[in-house]
């Protein structure tokens, strides 16, 4: 079993891209919503991040991670590796 990645982003977001990016270095796949394209999932973002507006809102396993400067230091300190690991 693989971990299960969710990242909803927005258009010209380079925190978006930074997110994304470090999760292909380590190997993730991930499914990317665009909430600017539709508002359903804007608002299930909301709903599921605890009402944060910033984008890129990332889930891992249905755990809300964060955004990317929260993916970068569960990377650095090692906690993404284990919440990956529990999904293996």
């Amino acid at each position: 079993m693989s971990a299960k990645v969710e990242i909803y982003t927005g258009p010209s977001c380079g925190s978006c891209v930074a997110a994304k990016t470090l999760l292909k270095q380590r190997g993730l796949n991930y499914e990317e919503i665009r909430i600017d394209t539709d508002p359903v999932k804007r608002d299930e973002m909301l709903q599921r991040s605890g009402q944060r507006r910033t984008v890129p809102q990332i889930f891992i396993n249905d755990q809300h991670i964060g955004g990317f400067e929260e993916l970068a230091a569960a990377d650095h300190s090692g906690k993404l590796a284990q919440i990956i690991g529990a999904a293996t």
